[in-house]
């Protein structure tokens, strides 16, 4: 990648009349590109929200994945139509990540280690709680697709060119979503970031989703 289109060098997101700092999102999302080895990073309002982006922007329209997971990982498939089938093992172990089959998208929500960027894929790690990085709030997608970084930072942000210092001055928009980070968050992220120490992933046992039942 050319430093000439390296949009996390070159562009200034400036305060807007809503009171959040694009610039500290954007500093955290420097930083956390660079812990974690991809040449791209977008901060979202949390992990789900960052795969749905992923899958809207790729078209998915069907996929295999594991039954072990969140509830929310269903429900965004049916929000977006998705065909989808539980792989059918018994029992099944993923640690830190799983990959949805038949796409580049990971949901990494309990890995979070330096380097772990994998080439050509989109990540989605979450900062909840519970997860590595503990923001308390919000996720985010590890990507090397620049076309792909420069469509999904706007729609996470209504649509908005965040060059565009006031919205109503932009005229043209792409779809976008209320999917934003606080800057608030983003100045955690920074301070835990810059006192974190990378960990191995350990296994989380969640519930096997093929008992339930999800009525439209």
């Amino acid at each position: 990648m050319s430093e000439e289109a390296d949009p996390l060098t070159e562009k200034v997101y400036k305060a807007d009349g809503s009171g959040g700092n694009k610039e500290k999102v954007l500093e955290f999302e420097k930083v956390l590109a660079k812990y974690t080895g991809a040449p791209y990073a977008i901060m979202t309002d949390c992990c789900t929200h960052a795969i749905e982006m992923c899958l809207r922007y790729d078209q998915v329209r069907s996929l295999k994945m594991t039954p072990f997971t969140y509830l929310s990982i269903p429900m965004t498939m049916h929000k977006l139509a998705i065909d989808y089938v539980y792989l059918d093992e018994d029992t099944q172990t993923w640690i830190g990540e799983y990959n949805f089959v038949y796409t580049r998208i990971w949901d990494s929500a309990r890995r979070f280690e330096a380097h772990m960027y994998k080439p050509g894929q989109m990540q989605c790690v979450s900062f909840g709680h519970t997860k590595p990085l503990q923001i308390g709030h919000g996720g985010a997608i590890l990507l090397d697709d620049q076309q792909a970084y420069d469509v999904i930072i706007k729609q996470r942000w209504e649509g908005r060119d965040l060059n565009i210092s006031s919205w109503e001055t932009q005229k043209t928009f792409r779809v976008g979503y209320h999917y934003r980070p606080t800057s608030k968050d983003a100045v955690r992220g920074a301070e835990l970031l810059a006192q974190y120490e990378s960990q191995e992933p350990v296994f989380v046992q969640y519930p096997d989703l093929r008992t339930i039942t999800i009525k439209e």
